[in-house]
């Protein structure tokens, strides 16, 4: 099993909805092209938000995991 290099990880547990989600936009505005974001949030809401807002902005969604008590995505800026 691969490890994949983050370059940010943002812990946004705890935080309610549409925090995490915008927690990763400035994330994404302030890294450069090609740069892994991680978030961790413990909001239910992120687990539609987030993989829906990647496709709508065009960036790419490397992974979904269920951790105990949070879900962790992780996120390539594409552009």
């Amino acid at each position: 099993m691969s490890v994949m290099q983050v370059d940010r990880e943002i812990d946004a547990r705890g935080m309610p909805c549409p925090g995490p989600l915008m927690a990763l936009i400035g994330a994404i505005r302030e890294e450069p092209a090609g740069a892994v974001i991680a978030v961790l949030s413990s909001d239910a809401g992120s687990r539609t938000d987030i993989p829906a807002w990647t496709t709508k902005a065009r960036q790419e969604l490397l992974s979904v995991d269920e951790e105990e008590g949070y879900t962790k995505f992780v996120v390539r800026k594409a552009r």
